[in-house]
């Protein structure tokens, strides 16, 4: 349990925390929730004890540790992926280093009964219990399952970490966490850089995660399928609810109607023995009941309503002028750098008023595509612009590509140009940038704040096409839905790339799947299409099962399931059986283990073969632990398909 008691800090003459207190449980999955600028970041820093507070502090049992990942970092080079990944299990690499040069000098000695012998063999014994505590003989098979989990392949394991993206290298950084085991994790955004995959991977470990989890997301999905307690901060005070996002939403409203008709009783109630006071105190006869009345009303708690911030980003999108029917038209577009194949033959035309989605995994050739659109990437075949298309481009980094030394109101006045020049402010306030908040550098704004402001540069002059990169990442919910809006009404042609789910549902009409250098089309929305590729990964599983017997043509859709749940039964089942014996096998080698350490022990009995057959042993049980790790994910697996 951990402590959050009476935490203060102030920013100058405001407060981002007025006295909060709150505790986390064991398994609790809290999403702390409020505007950019709450202070919902400086909060988990305060107990990752990154910041310290201004007054209060924050309590940990014994022994307790604490995984945090902040939304930004620098990143370590000249290590591969795995490499670095394991970088994180420094006691486990200090004890095997401790190993290997005890089993060398034991290679080496022959002074079997000697005390010093007889010590490296106890020192040897200790290493090994305490390995096979901390999880030591599971490193790399844990290691890589969270990073097949997040979205890498078995061929980037040995690829160094310079080679990747920052989002890449954060998901580097998001598995080093996640392998910390750590009693209580704090994530600061981690679905900001994963595909709609692997955010549901994460989904899935988070909810069998065995600690707490505190964590920062502005995607709704994500919140309700992996919270259970919602904590919200708002103008220096903290409202926590248990329950998930959404229920959090409707709980939140009847508190502040039971909280306002409560108010309005209380308001009737004090009006009508005021007026009593009034009409009755100069009578001698009511004198008792006049000085009754006014001590009931010095007694009465006064029902304060919570201030609430309801300032929001308000604005809509200008009229588009009128394009050509045809905005984008491929045909046979490929793209490649150097041997590694983007995409090849891609085929797609893209009409006047659609609004439609690139989806699929992160390096599959989304971005490179609508780079390739927007006119800042070479590429092999036909790409074509419609007739009088004025577009405009959000890339992924706009946020980031900022000028940190302008300040937010010279930022949008430098790229505005003409008529627009004179209604800057007027629209850095429909962006919350209202009053001095418009004198602010851009360094010193938090990522949801760079991100508004980016947005805003797109609203200088008419715009017919929008090609929109992640335009989500960093805006809060109450922005994520009010961009939705306008984008809902905006009558122009809507390009956008997103991994938020509730953000891309009741948006977009279609969808480009980018998989395995291939643009494939797809019409519908997103839980349409996510549907789609739950029945694909079934029947890709499915083919993975040498065992397993093609299912029979069928005409009825019920049958289809049949079949597939049937298949899906067997192969649970003999999942299960494999369990059970790798669970059989474990344990015979595990007692195998210890009947050789205790014969390598007694100098009596030990030899060189015995040292060989230990090592083995070691060997065979790290790889029996990791099958069984692999055929427990499957087990999950195929249990959520059932």
């Amino acid at each position: 349990m951990v402590g959050i008691n009476e935490l203060t800090v102030n920013f100058g003459e405001r407060y981002l925390f007025n006295r909060i207190s709150f505790l986390i449980n064991k398994q609790d999955r809290i999403g702390l929730v409020g505007k950019n600028g709450a202070g919902k970041s400086t909060l988990l820093k305060i107990i990752a004890g990154v910041y310290k507070p201004d007054e209060g502090n924050v309590s940990f049992p014994s022994d307790f540790t604490v995984g945090y990942l902040p939304q930004d970092m620098d990143f370590s080079h000249g290590k591969t992926v795995m490499e670095e990944t394991k970088s994180i299990f420094k006691e486990v690499i200090r004890i095997n280093t401790k190993i290997d040069e005890i089993n060398h000098q034991l290679e080496t000695r022959t002074d079997y009964e000697s005390d010093g012998y007889m010590e490296l063999l106890n020192q040897l014994n200790d290493f090994n219990e305490r390995l096979s505590l901390i999880g030591g003989f599971t490193v790399d098979a844990d290691s890589e399952t969270i990073l097949k989990g997040l979205g890498f392949t078995a061929k980037d394991f040995n690829r160094l970490t310079d080679e990747f993206s920052g989002g890449w290298r954060m998901r580097i950084e998001l598995a080093k966490i996640l392998l910390t085991k750590s009693d209580l994790l704090l994530l600061d955004e981690p679905t900001n850089h994963l595909d709609i995959e692997s955010i549901q991977w994460l989904e899935d470990f988070l909810k069998v995660y065995n600690g707490a989890v505190v964590l920062i997301s502005h995607d709704k999905a994500f919140l309700d399928n992996v919270t259970n307690r919602t904590v919200e901060i708002s103008l220096g005070k903290i409202y926590d609810y248990k329950t998930y996002y959404s229920r959090y939403l409707e709980q939140r409203k009847e508190r502040k109607e039971q909280q306002m008709a409560a108010f309005n009783n209380q308001q009737k109630q004090i009006a009508d023995t005021e007026k009593f006071i009034e009409r009755f105190r100069s009578k001698a006869s009511k004198a008792i009941q006049v000085q009754s009345r006014i001590k009931q009303l010095d007694k009465i708690d006064r029902i304060e309503i919570d201030e609430e911030d309801t300032t929001s980003m308000r604005f809509y999108f200008p009229p588009a002028p009128r394009s050509g029917k045809v905005v984008v038209e491929a045909h046979h577009v490929s793209k490649a750098y150097g041997d590694k194949k983007v995409f090849s033959d891609a085929n797609f035309y893209i009409e006047r008023g659609k609004k439609i989605a690139f989806v699929g995994k992160n390096g599959e050739g989304k971005t490179t595509m609508t780079k390739i659109i927007v006119g800042e990437l070479e590429h092999e075949g036909e790409l074509k612009i419609g007739h009088n298309v004025n577009m405009a481009y959000f890339a992924q980094n706009q946020a980031e590509e900022l000028d940190k030394e302008l300040t937010v109101f010279e930022t949008i006045d430098k790229a505005a140009h003409g008529e627009i020049r004179k209604q800057v402010r007027n629209l850095l306030g429909a962006f919350m940038f209202g009053g001095d908040d418009a004198d602010k550098k851009i360094k010193v704004l938090s990522g949801g704040e760079r991100a508004r402001v980016a947005l805003c540069k797109l609203m200088l002059e008419p715009i017919n096409l929008l090609v929109l990169d992640e335009p989500t990442n960093h805006l809060d919910i109450r922005s994520k839905e009010v961009l939705k809006d306008a984008l809902k009404k905006y009558d122009g042609t809507l390009l956008v790339i997103s991994h938020d789910r509730d953000f891309l549902d009741g948006l977009v009409e279609e969808m480009y799947e980018f998989k395995d250098g291939k643009v494939k089309e797809f019409l519908g929305g997103v839980y349409e299409f996510l549907k789609s590729k739950k029945v694909e990964s079934i029947r890709e599983f499915e083919q993975q099962i040498k065992s397993v017997e093609k299912p029979k043509e069928t005409v009825s859709e019920n049958k289809i399931n049949f079949e597939e749940k049937k298949l899906l039964e067997k192969d649970l089942k003999r999942v299960q059986n494999k369990i059970n014996n790798l669970e059989r096998e474990i344990e015979t080698v595990e007692t195998e283990i210890q009947q050789l350490n205790e014969k390598l022990m007694n100098p009596s009995t030990y030899s060189d073969e015995l040292l060989k057959q230990y090592n083995l042993a070691k060997e065979k049980l790290e790889n029996s632990m990791k099958t069984w790790e692999e055929q427990q994910l499957l087990e999950e697996s195929l249990k959520t398909k059932l």
